[in-house]
């Protein structure tokens, strides 16, 4: 019998098979840990394709990393700290960085913490070697390390949900961009990423045009900071026609990527002026190759990043974007359904149909 009884969790046992929904004991604290009570979890993209098969995944596994919740207990050994070193306290609200780092590895030491050596991510670890690490349950274990945030009261959960994926992730990829105010910024996808980052980058100072290939999403672009949006059209006036012509002729300061196709990446190069930015944000798969001129990028003087996750500043960015700006954009739209834990498979059905861009877990009465 453990300190904490039992809580539900729902196991991920492969493509095509059923979920499996237990009960099961919720083991003592090691030493650094804490015990959360979610509150919400909203399904990802990513926790789509892994259900799909599209994605490997460790089984039986308890998906999920876009999680909230409330502290439950923490560790009575060296108790863990949120990342402003503040004392942490039982009954807050909070949220996590999906990485878990070492802290000293050569790639930590390097400040890529979301490429360290020995990285935990939550939502993608076997639950025989790593239980309570998902968010499809009633509980997590954060782990030794873990970076913690407390979440404003104000912030609504269907808000607050995904900053610790989409939104930590755009602030991220802001943050290599650099300095916006007063660019003129391209963002290639109008879903979750595309629609979060015109918001951020139009609240950074910069000119959003946004592109994507369907309307009703780029509907929803003025509302979220866009000054211009461009319908892809397989003929008729050219992208980067349009995208001259919205820049007196010289092209994009940054172009942010978040589609993930090949043919949009390279397209991205071609939108830029001389001195651009391309930023790489939605290549989370093996693609097929693009061609890419090397003279091109040296006489343009281009540079062209990748950004892969997060480091945990950025979720602090997320964080401190939405308490101060979050109302200012219709963010809890794109949360459009609402299933219990118990329905855990009517949830991803639903995801599936592409109907909204997020669908909220949330825990049983």
């Amino acid at each position: 019998m453990t300190t904490f009884g039992q809580g539900k969790a729902v196991l991920f046992q492969g493509n095509g098979q059923p979920l499996d929904a237990c009960d099961a004991p919720l083991p003592d604290l090691k030493p650094g840990e804490a015990l959360v009570a979610i509150s919400a979890t909203t399904l990802c993209g990513s926790d789509l394709h892994t259900f799909h098969g599209r994605r490997e995944t460790a089984t039986p596994a308890v998906l999920g990393h876009e999680i909230i919740g409330r502290i439950v207990a923490l560790s009575l050994v060296d108790p863990p700290r949120p990342y402003d070193g503040t004392p942490l306290h039982v009954g807050e609200r909070v949220t996590w960085s999906v990485c878990v780092n070492c802290g000293d590895c050569f790639f930590c030491n390097r400040d890529l913490p979301q490429k360290c050596e020995h990285l935990l991510k939550y939502g993608h670890q076997s639950f025989a070697l790593e239980p309570w690490c998902g968010g499809l349950a009633s509980h997590l274990i954060l782990r030794r390390n873990s970076a913690i945030f407390r979440i404003p009261d104000h912030l609504p959960d269907e808000v607050a949900c995904p900053a610790n994926c989409a939104t930590a992730t755009v602030a991220g990829a802001l943050r290599h961009a650099g300095n916006i105010d007063g660019a003129t910024v391209v963002i290639t996808g109008a879903g979750m990423l595309g629609l979060t980052a015109a918001a951020m980058a139009k609240e950074a100072g910069a000119k959003v045009i946004l592109v994507d290939r369907e309307q009703t999403r780029l509907e929803e672009g003025a509302a979220f900071g866009a000054a211009a949006v461009i319908q892809v059209q397989p003929e008729g006036e050219s992208l980067r026609e349009q995208v001259l012509e919205r820049t007196e002729g010289r092209g994009a300061d940054v172009v942010f990527e978040m589609t993930g196709a090949p043919a949009v990446a390279r397209r991205g190069i071609d939108l830029l002026r001389t001195g651009g930015q391309l930023i790489l944000v939605g290549s989370v798969f093996p693609t097929e190759p693009i061609d890419l001129y090397p003279e091109q990028v040296v006489r343009r003087m281009l540079e062209i990043k990748g950004v892969h996750n997060y480091a945990p500043q950025d979720l602090g960015a997320a964080l401190t974007f939405l308490a101060e700006h979050g109302n200012a954009y219709p963010f809890a739209s794109l949360v459009g359904a609402e299933f219990p834990l118990s329905d855990c498979e009517a949830a991803f059905a639903y995801a599936a149909t592409g109907k909204t861009f997020r669908v909220r877990i949330t825990m049983d009465s």
